[in-house]
């Protein structure tokens, strides 16, 4: 496990390619509801069939860690999201969470999982997307992850159709990720019915959080929000 504080020493004037920054309702995981500062990185791996982020694939404008740090101090929260895109695709993800967490943020990554997280601060709390086989990129998945999840982690999976909640659930149940971190369960906004898919859970009793996205409740697919 990595120390408390990264082990690559955080240089303010590292640069990171920055889609947008902007404060609103974390719409999902753990801290839902709760108004968060969301750091929105360039560029992804992935093309996930149901990413509503793909403006976020390109473009975007280059931000040093010391102005990203003074940018923030204009909202009044102690929550940050580092999203993207894959933030971690941009080597300099790692000094960035680093030196958020040293200015004492609550802060949470929102990660494919596509990419290894063994070298992200401890401090941070892990939201890791396992993706099923509706999303289109199953294969990019990278299980060793798993092994690196803790009760302060979360992982969720985006639910597209009946196939995928089975092959959720073997999922869970071959690595016993109900031990590791906290399970989230969407379903993908448009193609499954969050009725159903509560339905499912409560008929197999599954030890998972069943979540929507409330940013889209409250402000539908407006980017930056």
């Amino acid at each position: 496990m990595n120390s408390p504080s990264h082990a690559t020493p955080v240089d303010n004037k590292t640069r990171l390619r920055i889609t947008e920054i902007f404060y609103s309702l974390q719409g999902e995981a753990r801290t839902a509801g709760i108004p968060t500062i969301f750091i929105r990185l360039t560029g992804c791996p992935l093309r996930c069939g149901y990413c509503d982020t793909t403006y976020a694939f390109q473009g975007g404008d280059w931000w040093t860690i010391e102005d990203i740090l003074q940018h923030l101090q204009q909202y009044n929260t102690r929550y940050v999201t580092v999203t993207g895109g894959e933030p971690l695709a941009q080597k300099a993800c790692l000094e960035l969470l680093t030196a958020l967490c040293e200015q004492n943020y609550d802060v949470s990554l929102e990660t494919s999982g596509a990419l290894d997280i063994s070298d992200v601060d401890n401090r941070v709390s892990r939201v890791m997307d396992i993706k099923t086989p509706g999303s289109g990129e199953q294969e990019k998945n990278r299980l060793a992850n798993i092994e690196q999840l803790t009760s302060h982690d979360q992982v969720k999976f985006v639910i597209c159709d009946r196939q995928d909640y089975d092959w959720a659930v073997s999922l869970i149940n071959e690595y016993q990720l109900a031990t590791r971190s906290e399970i989230l369960f969407s379903p993908s906004h448009g193609q499954l019915d969050i009725s159903q898919l509560a339905e499912w859970v409560l008929q197999d009793q599954l030890p998972v959080r069943v979540q929507i996205q409330l940013h889209k409740l409250i402000w539908g697919n407006e980017p930056g929000k």
